[in-house]
């Protein structure tokens, strides 16, 4: 595979990623609390699923994109921007999201959550992850080395 195609893959996986992201959660996660009849405790099961499932596919959409670094190597600042969404990724799943879900637990059972800011830290990774990811891939789509 020669190096051009190498980097368009790259940058339309970012791109993809990013539509496949924002489409969940800037536009799913908050339309579903919206929805008549729909209780808090089901919209809060609905997210567990889909935000656990979407983490997943994120993770796929990473290794691809690390797997193009290995096949064509990156330019550094293509590197800087998928190192910081690896550390993202890495909060989110093994501290970000367990807490979330252990949170949204205890509130589809009539418990107290105490750590709702939390959840704000979680909107503001997701904040920081467009402009990341769309960096990424319009590094990757300038000719050049991406």
């Amino acid at each position: 595979m020669n190096a051009d195609k190498v980097k368009l893959t790259r940058g339309i996986i970012a791109i993809f990623w990013l539509g496949f992201f924002m489409a969940i959660s800037f536009m799913e996660a908050p339309l579903k609390f919206t929805a008549p009849g729909l209780s808090m405790a089901e919209g809060l099961q609905i997210g567990k699923i889909i935000f656990g499932t979407l983490n997943k596919c994120e993770w796929v959409f990473l290794i691809i994109i690390l797997i193009t670094c290995f096949i064509k190597s990156a330019s550094l600042t293509s590197l800087y921007l998928i190192a910081a969404m690896a550390i993202i990724m890495l909060l989110e799943t093994a501290w970000l999201l367990p807490v979330l879900d252990e949170g949204a637990d205890r509130i589809i059972h009539g418990q107290p959550f105490m750590h709702g800011q939390l959840h704000w830290v979680y909107i503001i990774l997701e904040i920081i992850k467009v402009p990341l990811l769309l960096l990424i891939g319009l590094v990757s789509l300038k000719p050049g080395k991406g």
